[in-house]
């Protein structure tokens, strides 16, 4: 499988996510940028889930439809000819870490999908839904891991 080179202007990959993208401060969503998909790329699926989650990852952001000739998302923007879906806190969009107090850092994968053809998704779906959809038309994928502690 490709890969496509996800990165972040605002934190290193497996560094500390800044306060202002939590859901207790900003509640912005980062900057990413990343590099040209695969030919044959119908459209880009952007997800980000706290791996730690309880019981299971917990979904922050789901993006779908993203225009495949995009290079990457500003700072509190939503990426070009995306559409945001509900996230597990119950809005639509993006919705910061927000881990227990005390815990040791959540990890904060962000993912994004190449994809072959749209995702045929429920209205709500997981992340391991919308993971497993993106996975079986995935032509390249890019991961960045943001950590985050309260």
């Amino acid at each position: 499988m490709a890969g496509i080179e996800l990165r972040s202007s605002a934190f290193n990959d497996h560094d500390l996510m800044p306060e202002r993208f939590s859901r207790s401060d900003g509640n912005v969503s980062p900057p990413l940028q990343w590099s040209a998909p695969p030919e044959g790329t119908e459209e880009l699926v952007l997800l980000c889930e706290d791996a730690e989650g309880r019981p299971e990852p917990f979904l922050h952001w789901l993006v779908t439809g993203i225009d495949p000739r995009s290079t990457g998302v500003a700072e509190d923007h939503v990426p070009a000819g995306g559409q945001e879906w509900p996230n597990d806190f119950g809005t639509i969009g993006w919705d910061g870490p927000h881990p227990p107090k005390g815990d040791e850092p959540h990890r904060y994968f962000f993912h994004l999908y190449a994809i072959s053809e749209p995702l045929d998704l429920g209205p709500r779906p997981t992340a391991e839904e919308a993971r497993r959809a993106a996975e079986q038309r995935e032509l390249a994928s890019g991961t960045i891991v943001a950590l985050f502690a309260r």
